[in-house]
């Protein structure tokens, strides 16, 4: 079955010419002009990848990447933010948002499909892991569902793509220091460009995640050198 992508874009050229890109990448493409239309297209059928533009009317790209990140039926959607704001402290507070990846405008029909097969990639990669526990921690990779042991019982952690990701690296790789340049390689991939500032904002959205359980502290940094994860807190 062909993947679905859903193009939220007010934009009806943009809407269009992304649309022909998708189908030429064998993708099948679903349009949306606002949110409104973005949630009865998600209600007809969970999209495995959405294309988010950052303005949109009413509501924001930015809002509604957030609402989507809280929802059970789309946590685990990867998204795409098209944006023309490309100054740091943009692409930072979309990252931190919940998107897993950005593309400025004007962009390459090459270059969206190029950003789509990393991230599908990425996703894919990740239903394949098995399962693991370091400490109170539990990743069911079957599942792609995470658990964390909350007096003597296991509470589902809600967490992100790119958080499950990068948890599942640490988990498999624990007490050992990593650079920013090493996590970006082995997380992200060495294909794909993303700054290294790009680490610090999902280890932050990491930490936030673990916060109710507690188990924050397990994800150290590391001065001068990178992160560590750690049972021993």
């Amino acid at each position: 079955m062909q993947k679905r992508i859903l193009i939220v874009d007010d934009e009806p050229a943009i809407r269009d010419m992304v649309a022909f890109a998708l189908r030429k990448g064998d993708y099948d493409p679903v349009h949306a002009g606002d949110a409104r239309q973005a949630q009865a297209a998600i209600a007809d059928r969970v999209p495995d990848l959405i294309l988010l533009d950052w303005m949109l009317p009413g509501t924001s790209g930015l809002e509604l990447a957030r609402r989507w990140r809280k929802d059970a039926l789309t946590r685990e959607v990867p998204i795409i933010m098209l944006t023309a704001r490309g100054e740091e402290n943009d692409r930072v507070g979309g990252l931190e948002a919940g998107v897993d990846d950005y593309v400025v405008k004007p962009f390459s029909a090459r270059e969206l499909l190029a950003r789509i097969r990393a991230v599908l990639r990425r996703a894919r990669e990740d239903d394949e892991h098995g399962s693991i526990a370091v400490g109170a921690l539990r990743i069911d990779g079957a599942a792609h569902r995470v658990y964390a042991r909350v007096d003597d019982r296991e509470e589902p952690v809600a967490i992100g793509p790119t958080e499950y990701r990068l948890l599942h690296f640490f988990m498999t790789h624990p007490e050992r220091v990593y650079t920013r340049s090493q996590l970006l390689d082995h997380v992200w991939g060495g294909s794909v460009y993303v700054e290294e500032r790009t680490v610090d904002v999902h280890i932050r959205r990491l930490r936030k995640t673990l916060e109710p359980a507690r188990l924050d502290p397990m994800v150290q940094t590391v001065r001068g050198a990178g992160y560590r994860f750690s049972a021993a807190t």
